[in-house]
């Protein structure tokens, strides 16, 4: 699955048979660096492997020094328009950058960022979305959007290519799913390099988290792509964890305890959504990779809790309790929340080495 050229980030390998890893990209001044280093360390805290800083202007540039200095993350500096800025950045640290090549100036000024990037050892995205298409190619995005976006990246990579570097990514964004699933599809039976997954302008939590599984899903489940980012309006935390939820949700990557709980129905004599909910709250705090299923009655419940590591199986006003397969106790619904940690928290215990 995935590219078979593989690239470097810092330390996190991508392509190449490495696992796809999880980006975001910061929303603060990134001309402040404290602000911006907190809130890496933020995303490093929820899991998030590569990390995004635009930089503006020189201010931004001087900034990234700090940022990159104390980052505990492989910093990505993302430039538009000025070249300069971009060899600036390959000198400041930055583990990679990202341009689209077409608006950063000429070929020579193309060739100067790819030198400086070749220097200081980084990689390049080759980062294009449909609203940045060049104007020879706005007739054909017109009739067939998705081949524009990809005849854009294929010409970009042939200018590497002649410029003897192969150290990039390439990504194909735009708003619509269809476009991004069509032409990342096309990509990925044209190039060997490495690809970036993203469905730009997604929108809010909501509408951006559910756009953003169906297109990068569908790719991921054909074996498209690389590296994720979740493009959502608001805390860039929520896009490490939708991110990886896409990623769990396909067996791709383990990363913390995996929730299943029905939808709840007629049969449903619970307050299963209370329960679902304070169980997915407390589960926040566990990194280790676990299945929990919290189920609202006798049809599907047992079996499911069954299937778990962890389960509750409700009943009337009443649950059964499971841990790794096995039936453990039956108790009152307004505790079966505790119940059920209990019986995780014992089981953390048997794991854990013996204290001397």
């Amino acid at each position: 699955m995935g590219s078979k050229i593989q690239i470097r980030v810092g330390e996190v390998g991508v392509g190449g048979g490495a696992p796809v890893s999880v980006q975001s990209m910061t929303n603060t001044d990134s001309r402040d660096a404290e602000a911006t280093l907190g809130q890496i360390r933020s995303l490093a805290a929820y899991g998030c492997e590569i990390v995004r800083v635009a930089v503006p202007d020189q201010a931004a540039v001087e900034a990234l020094a700090d940022i990159t200095a104390e980052s505990p993350l492989p910093v990505i500096a993302d430039i538009h328009f000025k070249a300069d800025l971009a060899i600036a950045s390959a000198r400041s640290g930055a583990a990679g950058l990202r341009i689209n090549p077409g608006n950063i100036g000429s070929g020579e000024r193309v060739r100067d960022v790819v030198d400086a990037a070749r220097a200081a050892g980084i990689p390049i995205r080759i980062g294009v979305n449909s609203g940045s298409l060049p104007r020879e190619k706005r007739e054909l995005s017109e009739k067939q959007p998705a081949r524009a976006l990809v005849e854009t990246i294929l010409d970009y990579v042939t200018l590497f290519e002649k410029l003897d570097f192969r150290d990039f990514k390439v990504s194909a964004k735009s708003a619509s799913v269809t476009e991004t699933i069509e032409a990342n599809l096309m990509l990925g039976s044209e190039i060997d390099y490495p690809i970036h997954l993203g469905v730009t302008e997604a929108g809010t939590l909501r509408s951006g988290s559910i756009k953003s599984a169906v297109g990068l899903g569908a790719l991921l489940a054909q074996g498209v792509g690389d590296t994720i980012r979740v493009s959502l309006t608001g805390d860039p935390v929520e896009e490490v964890r939708v991110g990886y939820e896409i990623l769990k949700s396909l067996g791709l990557r383990e990363h913390g305890p995996d929730l299943i709980s029905c939808p709840t129905c007629g049969r449903t004599e619970i307050d299963l959504e209370s329960i679902a909910l304070e169980v997915e709250r407390r589960l926040a705090e566990y990194e280790n990779a676990f299945e929990v299923a919290v189920m609202g009655c006798v049809v599907n419940g047992p079996g499911e809790a069954r299937r778990a590591d962890f389960g509750i199986a409700g009943g009337k006003g009443e649950g059964l309790i499971f841990s790794h397969g096995e039936p453990i106790r039956k108790v009152q619904a307004e505790n079966l929340v505790e119940a059920l940690f209990e019986e995780i928290e014992k089981s953390r215990e048997k794991q854990s080495p013996e204290k001397p």
